[in-house]
């Protein structure tokens, strides 16, 4: 049986972040938990006891105490059910998380050799252990299985694939210590339960939806996909940036050409929005833009969501 839990949906910075007084994040200060967003991870699990996390977010210690699923097991003085990584990009919002796990529990990080250079690059990622914690590259279109602690199977696949976007922020104007050219930078995954064939697809970063991406997705049984933006230029329109949504390798959920629209004709069980943006108005439960998206068959995630497949 395989379980998800959504530990984060929102973008980077969270909701309400810091340093911002926008609509969103003014109502989730004044409405409490209701509207509060960490950033996007979700953990995923076949036999409920191992369980593996998709990108490890800055608030990765708070989702880890939010959710009991996570926690070590009674009377262990030291344990936890993480048993691995796996990495869909390189940005801040997906690999700080990472050193909160230096504590010395051993598990394995999956990342494309792309984003494994950058880790390998920065050495305060040497907290982590090499004896504890193993660094396992994954290759695009190329499925594997990933491990427990003590070498045993897990029961599940994954499988990357890329998807439309762009490295790390953080290295733009700069060498990217994995090489300028190819795929890895943005990571798409099929999860599956190799005992039951249930599967689900995660794609947090895509700056195009495009014919080939539709028909890989075209039947799952669950999508979690890129809500970063309602519509591409809402952060310039709001003065919160100067970045159009795609320019940061996020599609947006409205327009012609946006996640709605281009997935709508899919066959797909459950749609989810992740990744989503403090400036995005589908976040407020009472907006225009949200009844949109759920007519549509949305869903805007709580942090905590669970679901069986």
């Amino acid at each position: 049986m395989l379980r998800v839990v959504v530990l984060g949906a929102g973008a980077g910075g969270g909701v309400p972040q810091w340093n911002c007084g926008c609509e969103g994040c003014r109502a989730a200060r004044e409405n409490g938990q209701e509207l509060c967003r960490t950033q996007a991870s979700v953990a995923f699990s076949g036999d409920g006891e191992h369980w593996f996390l998709i990108n490890a977010s800055p608030d990765l210690r708070q989702q880890l105490n939010a959710t009991p699923q996570l926690h070590p097991k009674a009377g262990a003085l030291r344990h936890t059910p993480i048993a691995g990584v796996i990495l869909t990009n390189s940005e801040v919002d997906a690999v700080a998380g990472l050193l909160s796990m230096r504590e010395g529990s051993p598990f394995t990080v999956y990342g494309h050799e792309k984003v494994l250079a950058i880790l390998a690059s920065n050495s305060i990622f040497n907290v982590l252990n090499e004896k504890n914690v193993q660094r396992q590259p994954i290759g695009i279109n190329e499925p594997f299985e990933p491990r427990l602690p003590d070498g045993a199977r897990s029961g599940l696949e994954v499988l990357p694939f890329a998807v439309p976007g762009k490295s790390a922020w953080y290295l733009e104007g700069k060498v990217h210590p994995g090489g300028a050219s190819g795929d890895g930078d943005t990571l798409g995954l099929k999860i599956t339960d190799k005992s039951t064939g249930k599967c689900f697809y995660f794609i947090a970063a895509c700056a195009e939806v495009t014919d080939a991406l539709k028909a890989k997705i075209d039947g799952a049984a669950l999508v979690f996909f890129d809500g970063t933006v309602w519509q591409d230029d809402e952060m310039i329109k709001a003065g919160l940036g100067h970045k159009t949504g795609k320019s940061m390798g996020h599609v947006a959920m409205s327009g012609d050409d946006g996640a709605i629209a281009r997935l709508a004709d899919l066959s797909i069980g459950r749609k989810i929005f992740l990744h989503i943006n403090n400036s995005n108005p589908a976040l407020l439960p009472a907006s225009p833009e949200r009844k949109t998206a759920e007519g549509a068959g949305w869903q805007i995630p709580a942090d905590g969501t669970e679901i069986v497949l």
